[in-house]
């Protein structure tokens, strides 16, 4: 088997900055998704999500930091997608999310310099200006870009999310078991041969 050498790289004050984050917060609306919304005629909203994302969301949790999402909205396409990630921290239908923020993350234990906030838009700012960590997509809000410490180069619902999951791992060192934990088999399964 070939070695595998992790090329992620960030610059070394984030690294400084995102060492002790222990929970992360996304919202889901042009972070996770690009934003744009689709109304069937029935009401039922659909959104599109990147598999990057949520991988990246299913990493976090691997080594130790606690996905968390807390969204404006409630949709059944996000409690699925949410549910199929294995992310137990959500809040659907939060108008104030500071107010429901802070709760979870004293259940959790976790103080904001502890905590990485991923958003895009005015109602994520209460939460950004506390994070010991504030990361936008590409896409977003000026003013959000303005109090964030990382901006992705990438936009909501095309990897951002991923790429600070990325961050996160890489500043906390566990990006590197991770990579290679993934050069074996997960699947169980696969080595059995075919009756």
């Amino acid at each position: 088997m070939r070695a595998l050498v992790a090329t992620q790289n960030f610059p070394q004050p984030l690294r400084v900055q995102a060492q002790g984050i222990r929970a992360a917060i996304f919202d889901v609306d042009g972070v996770l998704t690009d934003g744009t919304l689709y109304i069937s005629e029935a009401g039922e909203t659909l959104k599109a999500f990147h598999a990057l994302d949520g991988h990246g969301l299913k990493l976090l949790a691997q080594g130790g930091i606690t996905p968390i999402v807390i969204t404006g909205r409630d949709s059944p396409a996000v409690r699925r997608r949410l549910k199929d990630l294995g992310v137990s921290h959500a809040v659907f239908g939060a108008h104030d999310k500071l107010a429901v923020a802070e709760p979870l993350l004293a259940s959790l234990g976790v103080s904001w310099e502890q905590v990485a906030v991923m958003g895009d838009d005015w109602p994520d700012l209460p939460l950004l200006v506390r994070a010991g960590l504030a990361v936008a997509p590409a896409n977003a809000h000026l003013e959000v870009k303005a109090v964030a410490h990382h901006v992705s180069a990438l936009c909501g619902g095309q990897g951002a999310a991923r790429e600070c999951c990325d961050l996160l791992l890489w500043a906390t060192g566990r990006y590197e078991a991770l990579l290679q934990g993934h050069l074996q088999t997960l699947d169980t399964t696969a080595a059995r041969p075919l009756p």
